[in-house]
């Protein structure tokens, strides 16, 4: 039951007012509680004082003037005057209380419980629905629950149902490759319940074909479901290389990195004693998965072309600070490097990786980190839709699939979108990042919900600034996109010591910011490019400071 709570060392909300955009105050009465205390044109809001995604402390967020606050971390945005959820990758909205003065001090209608636990699920219940209205989503990813759970925030009376082919989901995908957790239960974004409650049907199935004339969908196991409107979701499908040792699974312990099954098969190889572990492929996931292995103590290689870690999309320097951070783990790399073959050990397993230039490199497994394909398979040879050259799928604004009725989307890695962020003009882009997913989900999620009322076309595209972030030796965090191109690089800070702002260039455009440890660099410049109030070049080269730009 909610109760006044009187907030510690305040005494009037004018002090607020004058002095600061945030807070974070001790609450009496209530052991650990803690309320943020946000200043918004000169109203004072009162919300949990962490971000319901990792739970970092939002007194280091970014306040936009149109009543956002960012989480200094992964993007995570909340309305300022109601909790709610604004951007992935947060499911949960924040507590909202009303605080007020009384008495010569600052008090809050609050429950203990909501406090302690600091965040609220927003989505409706909808136990059972009647309604002819159906949206199926293929897919068990981040697009997925973006998708579901935008319907159901927004009160969406029809039938949703999910078909993956994945048992558990949806998982936070990316701690697989950045902690290897072998768990679905400890990476689960909602239990099975929540599903059910919000009045979700899920199916574990593989969805073989489309007909988008009659608006079905065939399954494998010989089902025919029915849609009003359907998002596709599919995600991934991890490369592998058509070299020998390679091909058709010719020799065991070669291991790619998608699911749950596949962290437990690298964890059952790698087993507790020291391995030779090869990493073919200088990726994100690639990095991320030998760190985590050479911090198991085993001998991690990394087998890359390029002549740093992600040279083409982040630069030589900031590749070279992803390299130093990881051979300080013991992570060996060798670049500039092309693979010619995989030989077997004396038991029939993989033995050894042989590079291009006669180098042999031992290894009792392998793991490619060489990149996804669209898993676009079931829509091949479909006479309805034509796929890009990539596999992927041209959308428009909404991620609606042109020339399909009005009734068919495409979200995550499957999904070419156009692009009007930094440099970006329109620009068709794939983007294989976690949140990208997440928020086109649940762009979805707004646009089939408005159609019910109005015209598609008086739905103007929300824009959201792509966010990206890894576990390399460090947080790395990254916003933007270089769909044109890039320049230039202008580094900042330390990255000697691996203390770094790197804003990556186009003339004078500002089209993407990578940093690590200088917190909340990434969430303000991302707030800033979604406002179109980024600096540019040449105020960065003349010391302007992103920190300090505040409308």
């Amino acid at each position: 039951m909610a109760q006044e709570y009187k907030l510690k060392d305040i005494t009037s909300l004018s002090e607020l007012k004058s002095s600061t955009d945030k807070i974070e105050v001790n609450i009496e009465g209530i052991p650990d509680g803690k309320v943020l205390l946000v200043n918004l044109d000169g109203s004072i809001h009162a919300l949990s004082p962490r971000c319901t995604h990792y739970g970092a402390p939002l007194k280091n967020g970014v306040v936009a003037p149109d009543g956002r606050i960012t989480c200094p971390w992964h993007g995570a945005c909340f309305n300022v005057t109601t909790g709610d959820v604004e951007d992935a990758p947060a499911l949960n909205a924040l507590h909202k209380y009303d605080v007020f003065e009384k008495e010569g001090a600052v008090y809050i209608t609050a429950a203990e419980g909501d406090v302690k636990f600091g965040q609220r699920d927003p989505v409706w219940k909808c136990s059972s629905s009647k309604s002819e209205e159906k949206v199926v989503v293929v897919g068990g990813g981040s697009g997925t629950i973006g998708v579901v759970q935008s319907l159901r925030e927004l009160k969406y009376p029809g039938q949703i149902t999910i078909i993956s082919t994945e048992p558990e989901y949806v998982i936070d995908r990316p701690k697989l490759s950045k902690a290897l957790i072998p768990d679905a239960s400890k990476i689960l974004w909602r239990p099975a319940e929540w599903y059910t409650e919000a009045g979700i049907e899920t199916l574990v199935d593989e969805v073989k074909a489309v007909d988008f004339t009659s608006k079905t969908l065939s399954t494998a196991s010989g089902k025919t479901i029915s849609y009003t409107k359907l998002v596709l979701a599919t995600g991934g499908v991890p490369r592998t290389l058509p070299l020998p040792g390679f091909k058709n699974n010719e020799l065991k312990n070669i291991f790619t990195l998608r699911t749950i099954a596949d962290v437990s098969a690298i964890l059952d190889a790698a087993g507790t004693t020291r391995k030779n572990i090869v990493v073919i492929g200088s990726s994100f996931i690639g990095m991320e998965v030998g760190n985590c292995l050479a911090g198991k103590d085993h001998a991690v290689t990394i087998v890359g072309m390029e002549s740093a870690p992600m040279e083409r999309v982040m630069g030589v320097e900031v590749g070279q600070i992803f390299q130093r951070n990881l051979e300080k783990s013991g992570v060996v790399f060798k670049l500039s490097a092309g693979v010619e073959k995989a030989t077997p050990s004396q038991e029939g397993t993989v033995g050894a990786v042989h590079l291009e230039d006669g180098t042999v490199l031992p290894a009792d497994l392998v793991i490619l980190g060489v990149g996804v394909r669209p898993a676009t398979d079931y829509l091949q040879g479909n006479p309805a839709i034509s796929l890009l050259k990539d596999g992927s799928i041209a959308t428009d604004g909404h991620f609606l699939v042109p020339g399909l009725q009005d009734s068919v989307f495409a979200v995550g890695d499957i999904a070419t979108y156009p692009y009007h962020g930094p440099g970006g003009d329109g620009a068709p882009v794939r983007i294989e990042h976690w949140n990208v997913a997440q928020n086109a989900g649940r762009a979805v999620g707004r646009a089939i919900v408005h159609e019910r009322r109005a015209a598609l076309t008086s739905l103007v595209p929300r824009l959201f600034i792509p966010i990206f972030w890894s576990a390399l030796g460090a947080q790395l965090r990254y916003c933007g996109n270089t769909v044109n191109g890039y320049d230039d690089v202008v580094l900042r800070g330390e990255p000697e010591n691996g203390k770094f702002v790197a804003y990556y260039t186009l003339g004078d455009v500002v089209v993407a910011v990578a940093t690590m440890g200088t917190d909340p660099v990434m969430s303000q410049s991302a707030e800033l490019m979604r406002r179109g109030k980024m600096l540019g070049k040449r105020e960065i080269l003349g010391g302007l400071d992103v920190l300090q730009v505040k409308s």
